[in-house]
C-alpha cells in the first residue's frame, strides 16, 4: 500500500478535500459505490482480498431501476457491449425436448431473462475501468482491524498499513468479514433457503449458441443449465440442489471439498449434466455455495455501512442481486452527500429508502426457493405465480423505488487522472 500512498499526492494533489471513504470488496457493488462516492467529491479507496479482479462468474441480470441506474453512471453502451447476447431460454427434458420459451425481449426486457445479461465478472471489469483513474484500489489485502469513534475510523490492514477513514462501507459478499468484524457473527444473519448453487465454464461442445438451456427434474429438486457467454468457444454451466445440510457438509473455501459434493448431489442426474460435470476439474473459475439471504434489523452501526450482498443479499433466486448492489451504491452516496457526510443521517435516509424494495426481492427470492423445493406427502404447496398478487411483487421488485436526483449535492464528471492500483508484495 505504500506504492499508492506515496503515488497519491503527486498524481491527484493533496488528498483530504472530501471525505476520506474505504470501500471492501471490488465485485460489483464496491466499484458501483465508488463511481458514486467519487462523483460526490469523496476520496475513496477500495480494499480486495483477491491479488485481481475475478473473471467469470454468473450471469446476472440488470433489470427496471437498476437499468436507469447504470445509464445515470454513462456505462449503458459498455455494459450492453460486454454483454452476453443471450436470446432467451429454453427449459428441455432429459431428451432435450423444448418444453417453454421464454424471450430476453418479454415484459420489456424485465423478463425471466433480462436484455442487460452479463457475467459478474465482465461487469465488474466494466466498473473497475470506469473507476480506476481517481479511485484507489489495493489488491491482496483485507481489513484486520478497525476501531471508530466519533470523529473517524481506525483500520489495520492485514498487509500491516494503518490509516485513518471517515466513513468506511463492507461491499465484499454474502460472508462479509468486515460484517463479522462490527455486526456479529454470519450465522445471525445468514438465512439458509435450503439450496446451494454452483457454476463454471465449460468448452462450448453442447451446440450452445444464443439460447439458455435448462433441465429440472422434479422429483429429485435437482437442475442443470446451460448459458452462452461472450466468449463462443466456451459456455457457463449451473447446478442447484436441494440441500438443507449445506453447512455441514463443506467449507465454502475449501475448493476441492465443494467439487467432492456436486458430484456426489449430481450423481445420476439425466439429460447433458456428465457431459458437464466430466469437466469440473478442469474449468477456471468454480464457484459453489448454500442459496442464502442476509436479513438485518440495520445495515449500519456508527460510521462503518454495508451494502449489497454483505447487506440484503436477497439470492441468485431472485435474479436481483446486481441490480439491488446497483440501485443501493446510487442511493448510499446520494444520501451520504445530501447529508453533509453526516453518517447517522446518510445511513438512516438509505436504509429507509431501500427498505421496501430489498424485502420485495427477498420474498421473490424465498418463493422461487420454495417453487424448487422437492416435493413430499406433508409439503405445502408451492407458490401459485399465476396470481395477480405475484404480478404486484414482481412490479416492487424491479422498479419499487424512487431515484432522487440529487440536485443539491456535487457531480463531477467521470473522475480524472491515472490509475492507482496496489498490487500484492511477493
Amino acid at each position: 500500500m505504500e506504492a499508492a500512498m506515496d503515488g497519491d499526492e503527486s498524481e491527484h494533489g493533496t488528498r483530504g478535500s472530501g471525505p476520506r471513504v474505504l470501500v471492501a470488496g471490488a465485485s460489483v457493488a464496491g466499484p458501483a459505490l465508488a463511481h458514486w462516492l467519487r462523483r460526490r467529491g469523496a476520496e475513496v479507496t477500495v480494499v480486495e482480498r483477491a491479488p485481481e479482479l475475478r473473471p467469470g462468474g454468473q450471469a446476472v441480470d440488470a433489470r427496471g431501476v437498476a437499468r436507469e441506474v447504470i445509464a445515470r453512471m454513462g456505462l449503458d453502451a459498455a455494459v450492453r457491449a460486454a454483454c452476453t447476447d443471450t436470446a432467451g431460454a429454453h427449459t428441455v427434458d432429459a431428451y432435450g425436448r423444448v418444453l417453454e420459451t421464454f424471450r430476453a425481449d418479454d415484459d420489456g426486457g424485465d423478463g425471466f431473462v433480462a436484455d442487460i445479461e452479463i457475467l459478474r465478472g465482465d461487469l465488474s471489469q466494466v466498473l473497475y475501468d470506469d473507476t480506476r483513474d481517481g479511485v484507489e484500489y489495493v489488491f491482496g489485502d483485507r481489513i484486520a482491524e478497525l476501531a471508530q469513534d466519533a470523529d473517524g475510523v481506525d483500520v489495520v490492514f492485514a498487509g500491516g498499513d494503518r490509516r485513518r477513514f471517515d466513513l468506511v462501507v463492507g461491499a465484499d459478499g454474502l460472508h462479509s468479514e468486515l460484517r463479522a468484524m462490527v455486526f456479529g457473527p454470519h450465522e445471525r444473519f445468514l438465512r439458509h433457503l435450503g439450496h446451494l448453487l454452483a457454476f463454471y465454464s465449460v468448452p462450448n461442445e453442447f451446440g450452445l449458441d444464443r439460447w439458455l438451456l435448462e433441465y429440472q427434474d422434479q422429483e429429485s429438486g435437482r437442475s442443470a443449465l446451460l448459458r452462452p457467454i461472450q466468449d463462443a468457444t466456451r459456455a457457463m454451466a449451473m447446478f442447484y440442489s436441494a440441500s438443507a445440510d449445506f453447512d455441514a457438509a463443506v467449507d465454502h473455501r475449501d475448493v476441492a471439498a465443494q467439487k467432492r459434493l456436486l458430484r456426489e448431489r449430481m450423481t445420476g442426474l439425466g439429460w447433458l449434466a456428465p457431459d458437464i460435470l466430466a469437466h469440473l476439474d478442469d474449468t477456471p473459475d468454480f464457484y459453489l455455495d448454500q442459496v442464502a439471504q442476509v436479513v438485518m434489523d440495520r445495515w449500519s452501526s456508527g460510521r462503518v455501512g454495508l451494502l449489497g450482498d454483505a447487506a440484503f443479499s436477497s439470492s441468485p433466486l431472485s435474479g436481483q442481486g446486481t441490480g439491488l448492489a446497483l440501485v443501493g451504491a446510487y442511493v448510499l452516496a446520494g444520501e451520504l452527500a445530501a447529508a453533509g457526510w453526516d453518517p447517522d443521517t446518510g445511513f438512516a435516509r438509505y436504509e429507509a429508502r431501500m427498505r421496501s424494495f430489498v424485502e420485495a426481492n427477498q420474498e421473490i427470492g424465498r418463493l422461487n426457493a420454495r417453487s424448487r423445493d422437492v416435493p413430499g406427502p406433508d409439503a405445502e404447496p408451492g407458490p401459485d405465480f399465476a396470481g395477480a398478487w405475484f404480478t404486484e411483487l414482481v412490479g416492487r421488485a424491479i422498479n419499487g423505488i424512487d431515484l432522487p436526483d440529487y440536485a443539491g449535492t456535487p457531480d463531477s464528471a467521470a473522475p480524472t487522472g491515472s490509475p492507482i492500483t496496489t498490487q500484492p508484495q511477493p
